[in-house]
């Protein structure tokens, strides 16, 4: 018995070869590369922002703190200079003669003099009183150091060495000095004494001509201060 094979006939496929196609919508626009890269940039900045912010928060709190939030009947003594004047880009020279910026100094309150090489009586005065300021702080006096800036280029008297000790004495253009820190209305800039935060914002001034009555308001304000900064501001720079 002879046998028979069913073949079934082959499919027809009716295929084209054609090259894969493409159209300008299978790549980005260059302005939707653009928009997308000024996102990324801006989303990059926000982010940068909210760091510095939550850095510096402290630090705002304190100043809120203190120049807002304010018990009733309370009154400073020393005038609060608003804004606050950032610290000039500077040299200064100490009386060894060594030459430095003065934002050296950031990192510190500092409570500062200004005056003559030759420090008159009321130059005097004020050194005293600075000094005096300092040591009433006690755990707090490392928080803050004395500053004298010398506007002029006459030598500082041997004798006044001694009241200089755990001070800085430099010497500063006095162009840029007066720049910088500013009298009362109808007083000299020796008159007073000059409350510089550590950021090297100076931010207080004092009422000119202190004397032992005045040193004691002086006193509180800067007890104040260093309350309102103690979560953010350590000893030494």
């Amino acid at each position: 018995m002879s046998g028979s094979k069913l073949s079934y006939p082959a499919e027809k496929h009716n295929t084209v070869d054609a090259p894969l196609a493409m159209t300008v919508h299978d790549m980005p626009a260059p302005v939707e590369v653009a928009q997308a890269d000024e996102r990324r940039t801006m989303a990059g900045r926000w982010k940068m922002l909210l760091v510095m912010l939550v850095c510096a928060t402290p630090v705002i709190a304190s100043y809120f703190t203190y120049y807002v939030v304010r018990p009733e009947g309370r009154r400073n003594y020393g005038e609060l200079v608003t804004p606050p004047q950032d610290m000039p880009q500077v040299m200064v020279r100490d009386t060894q003669g060594r030459t430095f910026p003065l934002t050296e100094l950031k990192g510190q309150w500092l409570l500062v003099s200004v005056g003559a090489g030759a420090c008159a009586q009321a130059c005097q005065q004020n050194l005293y009183f600075q000094r005096q300021l300092r040591e009433v702080l006690g755990k707090d006096k490392d928080r803050l150091d004395r500053l004298w800036l010398i506007n002029d280029e006459a030598p500082v008297a041997p004798d006044l060495l001694p009241a200089l000790h755990q001070a800085q004495a430099l010497r500063i253009d006095a162009a840029a000095l007066q720049a910088w820190l500013k009298p009362a209305e109808g007083q000299k800039l020796e008159d007073h004494l000059y409350v510089v935060d550590p950021m090297g914002n100076w931010m207080m001034r004092f009422p000119a001509h202190m004397d032992v009555t005045a040193a004691s308001k002086a006193k509180r304000d800067l007890e104040r201060l260093m309350r309102a900064s103690s979560s953010w501001d350590q000893a030494g720079r």
